[in-house]
């Protein structure tokens, strides 16, 4: 064959492109496993640090140790235990829209128990998601956790840093019996109880991170309000 012809090079090309595609996907399905484990420990870290557990050199253990129970947040506030066997989830935000699933995370800390609930939402460039644990009483925060896909450093996001996250210690999570917590740029008196100041220069994130709080959060409205 010509190796200077046009139809050599096409072949070539062609020859190529097959055999790096098959590469690829090759490498991709020997990975997968490996990436599938990685995104879970990652949100397994994530789900601890919301509960003030950082840095911790096995936290596949930490959370073994920690996490008591995965359950299912049901519309009258009563708990149904997570079949594990569909496997652990990462994406709280699509497991709700296709199964209409609120997780709960029961955990204890220094001998107390607190409760974790998933929050997702939309902040000025992408998505936005966390994690915020409620003491035992079901009404005041512990601590939070938040992360982002793009917000603008030094700005949006820095709703990942803890300086902001540390703001929610304590705040209460209702006002009667409706989701109160929330981020306001000038937070008057009466909502000191309720409210967290807005990061300066980042109106738009900080209404996702309020709106978020408020939307995710509704779904466990009942069981909040509940004694059990």
């Amino acid at each position: 064959m010509n190796t200077n012809s046009n139809s050599y090079t096409i072949i070539y090309a062609a020859v190529m492109v097959v055999i790096v595609a098959f590469l690829l996907a090759f490498v991709n399905s020997s990975l997968r496993d490996t990436q599938t484990k990685n995104i879970e420990l990652d949100t397994k870290k994530q789900i601890l640090a919301s509960l003030g557990i950082r840095g911790i050199a096995d936290a596949e253990a930490e959370y073994n140790k920690v996490v008591k129970a995965h359950m299912l947040v049901q519309a009258d506030g009563s708990l149904q235990t997570y079949d594990d066997t569909k496997g652990f989830v990462t994406n709280f935000e699509r497991d709700y829209k296709e199964n209409q699933n609120n997780h709960l995370f029961v955990c204890e800390v220094d001998g107390t128990t607190k409760y974790v609930i998933p929050v997702y939402g939309v902040g000025l460039w992408g998505s936005i998601w966390g994690y915020v644990a409620l003491n035992d009483d079901k009404t005041t925060i512990y601590g939070t956790y938040f992360a982002h896909a793009s917000e603008t450093p030094g700005l949006g996001a820095e709703i990942a840093g803890e300086k902001f996250q540390s703001a929610f210690k304590n705040k209460k999570v209702l006002k009667g019996d409706s989701i109160a917590i929330g981020v306001e740029k000038r937070v008057q008196p009466e909502d000191v109880p309720y409210q967290v100041d807005g990061i300066s220069g980042s109106t738009i994130t900080s209404k996702g991170v309020d709106a978020m709080l408020k939307q995710s959060m509704s779904g466990y409205n009942q069981f909040l309000i509940s004694q059990q």
